[in-house]
């Protein structure tokens, strides 16, 4: 059995916002990485010690996809991963903000 998945509302406006952005010049490409990056946030549930940990940041971890990083949260007490972020590398880092603590939905 697999670990559970909830994505925090900043997460899932980040994932919004990266399919937005990409639709108003490729529409295709789009859907193709907002499907890719959802791929990457479910695959979570059977590895999701594989990310990396984010420095300075122990209780989070990070996967990079494209130019993408989804950085997560582990509960292994619930079983349960938290989508805390998707994040573009290609903006300023100093603008990424993680918040200590933040109220997820469960996915699927």
């Amino acid at each position: 059995m697999g670990w559970r998945i909830a994505l925090t509302d900043t997460a899932e406006a980040d994932l919004e916002a990266v399919v937005a952005f990409l639709a108003r010049k490729n529409p295709a490409a789009a859907e193709r990485i907002g499907l890719e990056l959802v791929d990457i946030i479910f695959s979570l549930d059977q590895l999701p010690y594989r990310g990396a940990p984010v420095r300075k940041r122990p209780d989070l971890r990070k996967l990079a996809h494209r130019h993408y990083l989804v950085i997560y949260r582990i509960n292994p007490t619930a079983a349960l991963v938290e989508i805390i972020r998707i994040w573009d590398n290609r903006r300023d880092p100093k603008r990424l903000h993680l918040a200590e603590s933040a109220t997820a939905r469960l996915l699927g």
